[in-house]
């Protein structure tokens, strides 16, 4: 007989230490074997059989209690170990079946009672050959008789033939000696035991055949047949049995619903499956996240309680050092302020040009912004109204943002700069500060701007050297500070190709940071904002004029005829620009009103004289849609409701015209006989009248 997995020792021990890994106590391997593990129609479906490891295990109680035997079901972990699946107690086993559609008889399905409640069909057990299965079942049924006392209905296996088989081999099986915990076992001992109870198990499974045989014969009793209707028994017997098959046939096909259903669930529980795994590697992505985040943040915890430490002893270590300077009482050599001061704007300078530009250029970067700029009063008429609608908030945006982080920066260290380098400059009053001690007949002074130098009592004082010392300071700070404006002059550019009417925003920005910028101590920085108003007023000064061009090129075009394109497109742009008016911007839109409008109503009059027979419908048309179009705005903006009355009175006069074009062309003749009657009146005589 080829080598079988059952004697495989190594197997075995195996078995026994994922029993033992378990938590299961006391039990003890006595036989395991290698099976593959299916379920029939799952098979068919194209389910593939799964490696499996069958283990029969005994507990010997020490309480007087009964012994107990298990089926154990052990399956390969990723890592080809061994570990439960599992576990049938051997007291609900009641039925050992072999497939009989299995041609080579090495199938087999164990029926337990406490599993009738389940629809799913029991596993079925492939061996590799028929020795295999007939050891397994017979070990099987040997304990169950051994220990149970009792066997279960064997199905589908010719009882004489396992008994025989048995007894055949009877001297291999008895040779299967176990070591348990390191103690040997007699041989002669296991073999006498062995043989008595397989002696035992044959005994009752040819009884089992004899009750068998008995009940044939009692069937057979029932019919009444010679010798000569075998025949016919035997074709009784054969359409019974298909009718058998036909019925299982049949049921099978009224459980496949139920299979696909059983399939769909499975499905299912793999998608949800699928979906707990992908919830789970988010989680844990985020959760590493914020393990990294927590680590990051413990660790700049841990320097800022060493930075805290440190800054504790420094302060420490500087007043120890202060209680021993000693400061003379006269004042310090002016003669050495100069080239500290001149070291110190150099050196600094550098840094805060880079700091300006490295954060400019960021910011310009990081700006989300319309890469094609907006054409606003050129192309045909049926381009319609091609403003850009854009969003273009964050170009002034960034404009503010680079004045609120720099502007009092600035200024902070313009005022550091002056008390530090030690320039004799006062105290300055802030714009709006109230002059408490100043007399009450001057306090509503419409000159006194509260901008005067102040003594510690907080009245004015006059100029004498302070002013000296102020043009001082100015060129110091200019020194200090000159090259930074060139980023902020970047950055009017950059805004004003992506958006010029983000010039109107610019301004009014600029305006705001002016008028609450006036001390002397900051005269660069004041100079500067002036410097940004006027950049920003030219470059809003470029737009209107190409704006002009645009609007002058039409009179250049063929034969103009109907409303003018960039009369409509006017009004969009009017709406737009009064939406960006911010702080005291109002004399910079006015002025681009009156030169724009003043541009259209030229060319639209240049034009229209073109054609003198049509120039009166053209006025007609295009004054009718500039009122059409400027009619809310006009109502609310001072400067468009003057044109919008030019405009209208420019109507009213084009009308008259062409109705007395009209009237003439109609009554011509008319108007000729009424002027040569009006002659003759003055020279003929009265009696050739009549």
């Amino acid at each position: 007989m080829a080598k079988s997995s059952a004697d495989d020792a190594e197997l075995r021990r195996a078995c026994a230490a994922a029993v033992a890994a378990s938590g299961a106590r006391g039990e003890e391997v006595t036989f395991s074997i290698r099976v593959a593990k299916g379920r029939g129609i799952f098979e068919k479906l194209g389910r593939l059989a799964k490696p499996r490891v069958l283990a029969l295990t005994t507990k010997h109680s020490s309480k007087g209690e009964a012994n107990k035997a298990f089926l154990r079901v052990l399956k390969y972990s990723s890592g080809a170990v061994l570990e439960p699946a599992k576990l049938y107690k051997l007291k609900h086993l009641t039925k050992v079946e072999v497939i009989s559609s299995d041609p080579s008889g090495c199938t087999f399905v164990l029926g337990f009672d406490n599993l009738r409640s389940q629809t799913v069909a029991p596993p079925q057990w492939t061996m590799r050959n028929i020795d295999d299965r007939n050891r397994l079942l017979f070990c099987i049924l040997n304990m169950c008789k051994e220990i149970l006392s009792y066997l279960p209905k064997v199905v589908g296996i010719d009882i004489v033939e396992l008994a025989l088989w048995a007894k055949e081999n009877a001297l291999t099986l008895d040779n299967q000696v176990s070591n348990q915990d390191g103690q040997e076992t007699s041989v002669v001992t296991q073999t006498e035991r062995k043989v008595t109870v397989t002696v035992t198990v044959e005994n009752d499974l040819v009884s089992q055949a004899k009750d068998e045989e008995e009940d044939m014969e009692a069937l057979l009793d029932t019919y009444v047949m010679g010798i000569g209707e075998a025949d016919a028994f035997s074709e009784r017997l054969k359409q019974e049995l298909v009718a058998l098959e036909a019925a299982n046939v049949y049921q099978l096909l009224e459980s496949e619903p139920l299979v696909e259903e059983v399939l769909q669930g499975l499905d299912s529980a793999s998608a949800a499956v699928d979906d707990m795994d992908e919830w789970l590697r988010i989680f844990n992505l985020k959760l590493r996240h914020m393990r990294e985040d927590i680590s990051s943040i413990e660790s700049r915890n841990n320097g800022l309680e060493m930075q805290s430490v440190n800054n504790k002893g420094l302060v420490e270590e500087m007043e120890k050092l202060l209680e021993r300077l000693r400061i003379p009482q006269e004042s310090l050599d002016k003669s050495c302020l100069g080239p500290l001061r001149k070291a110190y704007c150099v050196s600094l300078n550098l840094l805060l040009r880079r700091e300006a530009r490295e954060f400019a250029n960021e910011l310009r970067a990081s700006t989300k912004a319309p890469k094609n700029p907006a054409v606003w009063l050129e192309g045909s008429n049926s381009g319609g109204q091609n403003g850009s609608s854009a969003d273009t908030s964050t170009v002034s945006d960034a404009y503010s943002k680079m004045l609120t982080i720099f502007i009092p920066l600035l200024v902070d260290e313009s005022s550091f700069f002056a008390h530090f380098m030690c320039f004799e400059v006062p105290a300055l009053v802030p714009a709006g500060a109230p002059n408490v001690n100043k007399n009450r007949s001057g306090a509503n002074d419409p000159d006194d701007d509260d901008l005067n130098l102040m003594d510690p009592d907080g009245n004015d004082i006059k100029p004498d050297n302070t002013s000296v010392e102020l043009g001082t300071l100015n060129d110091a700070l200019q020194e200090l500070l000159d090259g930074i404006q060139e980023d902020f002059y970047a950055v009017v550019d950059w805004a004003y190709k992506i958006d010029p009417l983000r010039c109107i925003s610019m301004h009014g920005i600029t305006e705001r940071y002016l008028s609450g910028q006036k001390a002397d101590a900051a005269g660069f920085v004041r100079k500067l904002l002036d410097d940004l108003e006027s950049r920003i007023s030219v470059q809003f000064g470029r737009f209107i004029d190409e704006a002009c061009h645009q609007i002058e090129r039409n009179e250049r075009n063929v034969r103009q005829t109907g409303i003018l394109a960039y009369i409509p497109r006017f009004a969009v742009l009017a709406s737009r620009m009064e939406q960006y008016i911010q702080g005291q911007s109002r004399d910079l839109i006015d002025k681009a009103y009156t030169k724009l409008v003043s541009t259209m109503f030229t060319t639209l009059e240049k034009i229209a004289q073109g054609d003198p027979k049509t120039a009166d419908i053209v006025l007609i048309e295009n004054y009718a849609a500039f009122q059409n179009s400027l009619y809310d705005l006009a109502n609310v903006v001072p400067t468009l409701a003057k044109f919008y009355h030019q405009a209208s009175e420019s109507y009213e006069q084009a009308c008259t015209r062409h109705i007395s074009s009209l009237i003439y062309l109609q009554f011509e003749r008319l108007f000729q006989f009424s002027r040569k009657v009006d002659e003759l009146t003055y020279t003929i005589a009265a009696e050739e009248v009549s």
